[in-house]
């Protein structure tokens, strides 16, 4: 049996895969020799580059039905196929929930749980026709099984998005496994913006049990795991990648002895 994590031959869609998160993901699947395919609503400064090949961008807002569709098409058009979705795409403001707008919630709600279960839809037509059908990865956040104050809108969304996985596990096996990974605190460019300063970030990585926040690299492992023959018998799971969570707050608040 060859390497089962080798993915050359293979064709990868992640979406939101320039920045972030998705460009971790991207450059994984990159090193394991598969063709990267990444969408975005504008293109990153740089593509995602790894073993000296390089993404291969497409302009996609994927909360628009009509651009999910070309996005596919011109997918299958230069590679002939389409193995992987990896539905990264997402995200959310701090908002308060007792001031949030209708509007605002909609939108959330439709790039988090929607955009996914519309782009799902496509590349599943695709893979139903292959032979060897494909996987769909979902990345969710631990938002979805805990309380989201200031984004809750986007808690429900992931928490549906989690829902949504196990019955697509269901309806479109056996061509095509359908699993999500819940993603802790992840350090990236934007960390800041929710966690402040290199002291601030120290001390959110102190309050996780591995003592670190995830990097990218690690939600990419954990997708080339998902997406490879090595979890093949792996459909409607949830894998936790978040450090081992957090710590009850109660444990520190207690006082004992």
């Amino acid at each position: 049996m060859g390497d089962p994590l080798n993915f050359t031959g293979r064709v990868v869609l992640v979406t939101g895969g320039g920045k972030g998160v998705g460009r971790g993901i991207s450059r994984r699947f990159l090193e394991q020799g598969a063709e990267v395919v990444i969408c975005g609503r504008e293109a990153p400064a740089e593509l995602p580059e790894a073993a000296g090949r390089q993404a291969w961008l497409v302009p996609c807002d994927v909360r628009e039905l009509e651009q999910c569709q070309r996005l596919i098409d011109a997918v299958v058009e230069r590679h002939g196929r389409l193995d992987v979705l990896v539905n990264n795409a997402g995200g959310a403001p701090h908002v308060e929930a007792a001031t949030a707008s209708p509007r605002f919630s909609e939108a959330i709600i439709r790039l988090n749980l929607l955009a996914p279960l519309n782009l799902s839809q496509l590349a599943n037509r695709v893979m139903q026709a292959q032979d060897e059908g494909g996987v769909i990865l979902n990345i969710c956040s631990v938002s979805a099984q805990r309380p989201s104050p200031g984004t809750a809108a986007y808690g429900a969304a992931k928490a549906g998005l989690l829902n949504l996985g196990r019955s697509l596990a269901v309806e479109w096996a056996p061509k095509v496994r359908v699993n999500a990974l819940v993603a802790g605190l992840i350090r990236t460019e934007q960390s800041h913006l929710h966690y402040g300063d290199e002291q601030g970030l120290a001390r959110v990585a102190a309050s996780i049990p591995l003592q670190r926040m995830a990097e990218p690299q690690d939600i990419g492992d954990a997708c080339v795991f998902l997406a490879s023959p090595a979890a093949s018998y792996v459909s409607g799971a949830e894998l936790c990648v978040h450090g081992g969570g957090e710590r009850p707050a109660f444990l520190d608040a207690a006082q004992t002895g």
